[in-house]
C-alpha cells in the first residue's frame, strides 16, 4: 500500500478534506495533462470524473499535447477525446493558444493542474495567463491545485523587458522565478487581472527553499525533455541553446543536461571553461562527451559537448553558467551562429531574443557591449524581490 507522502498537493487536499463537494453542483474543466497525478499515481482527469461525473466537461491540455507526447516547439495537438473517460479535450496549443468562448460558455470553474519547472519560459505558464485572461473576460471561476516548483525559490534574472514580449514570456518574470504555479496566478491577477475569481488551494507540508527531492514525491515527467527533476534544474539556463545552432541534447536520453556540436573541439574548450568555472565556486562540473541525436540539430551527427553534473544545487546558477557558455563559444568558434525565426509562434524576433529577453545581455552575448552580468541577473531584482514577498503561500523553512 501507497502510504500518504510528507507533502500533500493541492489536489489531494481538494478531495482529501472534501473541497470538492462545493462545487459538485457546478460545470467543471481542468487544464492538467499526464504528469498530473496524485500519490497513488491516478490520473487527476479520471479523479475529476469520478467526482464529478456528467459536470466535468472539458479537459484542457498545454503544449505536448495531454499526454506529453508531442515533442517540439510549434507542434501542436488536436482536440480530441480522452479514451479512458470519454472526455473531450480542448487543445490550448496548435488550433489555439486559449480557450474560446463558446467552450467557457459551458462551464462555471476551470481547474488548473499542472507542474510547472520554475522557468520563465516554459509555456505552461503562459497557457495559465492566457487562461486567465479569458476567463476574467467570461467571469469564469479559476482554481489553482497548487505543486512544488521544482527547483525551488531561488530566482536568477534577467527579467524580462516588455520589447520581447512572447508565448515565452508575456509579463515580466525573472528567468528563474521561484514561485509555485498558485504563487504564479495570483501575481499574474493582481498586475492583470483584478476583477477574476481566482482560488488556491494551498500544498500541505511544503516549505518554499524544498527542491523537488525535499518533497519526497516521484518525479512525474512534465514534458517530453523533462525526464528528471535535474533537467529542470540546468534548464534555465540550458534553454537558451533553442536559439542556437548548439544541440541542447534533444535527440538524446539527456536533453539539457548535454549540450554540444560537431565543430567543438573540447580539449580547448576545458581549458577556456576551467579558467571560468571553478567547481567549489559554482557547484557544478562540465564533463567532455560526444554525443549522436537521433533527432532534431544535428540529427545523425557526432558531437562534441558536455555534460553538466550539479553536485551542489544551492551554488548552481543554471542562467548564469549558459550565459557564459554561450559567450565562450561564440567567440572561439566562427561556425556558431544565433538560429533564425520563427520559434514559439513568434515571427519577428529571433528566438535568442525572445529567449533572453534583455537588450543588454544579448548586446553583450553578441560582442557589442561589456556588462556587468551579476547585475541583470541578481541585483536588478529588487523590485520583483518586493512584489512577490506579499504573494508567497509558503513559509521558508
Amino acid at each position: 500500500m501507497i502510504k500518504s507522502p510528507k507533502v500533500l498537493y493541492g489536489v489531494e487536499r481538494f478531495f482529501k478534506e472534501g473541497v470538492f463537494k462545493k462545487y459538485q453542483g457546478k460545470k467543471i474543466a481542468l487544464l492538467c495533462n499526464q504528469a498530473s497525478i496524485d500519490y497513488t499515481f491516478k490520473p487527476v482527469f479520471i479523479l475529476f470524473k469520478e467526482y464529478f461525473k456528467k459536470n466535468f466537461k472539458f479537459i484542457f491540455s498545454p503544449q505536448h499535447g495531454l499526454f506529453s507526447e508531442k515533442q517540439a516547439n510549434m507542434v501542436g495537438s488536436e482536440d480530441e477525446i480522452e479514451p479512458f473517460t470519454q472526455t473531450p479535450v480542448v487543445s490550448l496549443y496548435g488550433p489555439r493558444l486559449k480557450p474560446e468562448d463558446e467552450h467557457l460558455d459551458e462551464i462555471d470553474v476551470v481547474f488548473v493542474d499542472l507542474q510547472e519547472v520554475g522557468c520563465r519560459v516554459y509555456t505552461y505558464i503562459w497557457s495559465l495567463y492566457l487562461l486567465m485572461e479569458a476567463c476574467e473576460k467570461k467571469e469564469k471561476k479559476v482554481i489553482i491545485l497548487d505543486r512544488p516548483n521544482p527547483i525551488g525559490s531561488q530566482i536568477e534574472g534577467p527579467l524580462l523587458e516588455p520589447f520581447y514580449r512572447s508565448f515565452v514570456g508575456m509579463d515580466i518574470l525573472p528567468m528563474r522565478h521561484g514561485l509555485t504555479m498558485g504563487e504564479l496566478a495570483i501575481l499574474f491577477k493582481n498586475r492583470n487581472f483584478q476583477h477574476l475569481d481566482l482560488e488556491i488551494i494551498e500544498m500541505k507540508g511544503y516549505k518554499r527553499e524544498f527542491l523537488f527531492p525535499e518533497t519526497e514525491r516521484s518525479w512525474i515527467f512534465p514534458s517530453p525533455n523533462m525526464p528528471t527533476w535535474e533537467t529542470a534544474l540546468v534548464y534555465p539556463g540550458q534553454v537558451l541553446l533553442e536559439g542556437t545552432n548548439l544541440s541542447e541534447g534533444r535527440g538524446t536520453t539527456n536533453p539539457f543536461l548535454i549540450f554540444g556540436a560537431p565543430y567543438l573541439n573540447i580539449k580547448k574548450l576545458v581549458f577556456l571553461f576551467q579558467k571560468i568555472f571553478k567547481p567549489e565556486k559554482d557547484g557544478f562540473i562540465l564533463r567532455p562527451i560526444a554525443f549522436e541525436p537521433v533527432f532534431d540539430k544535428w540529427k545523425e551527427k557526432r558531437c562534441y559537448g558536455f555534460q553538466i553534473h550539479v553536485f551542489d544545487y544551492r551554488k548552481f546558477k543554471p542562467v548564469k553558467a549558459t550565459l557564459l557558455i554561450i559567450k565562450v563559444i561564440k567567440e572561439n568558434y566562427e561556425e556558431f551562429e544565433f538560429l533564425e525565426k520563427p520559434y514559439e509562434f513568434e515571427r519577428e524576433k529571433k528566438p535568442i531574443e525572445i529567449l533572453v529577453g534583455n537588450s543588454r545581455i544579448l548586446r553583450w552575448l553578441k560582442g557589442k557591449e561589456e556588462i556587468d552580468l551579476d547585475f541583470y541577473l541578481y541585483y536588478n531584482l529588487k523590485n520583483y524581490l518586493q512584489e512577490i514577498e506579499n504573494i508567497r503561500l509558503y513559509s521558508q523553512f
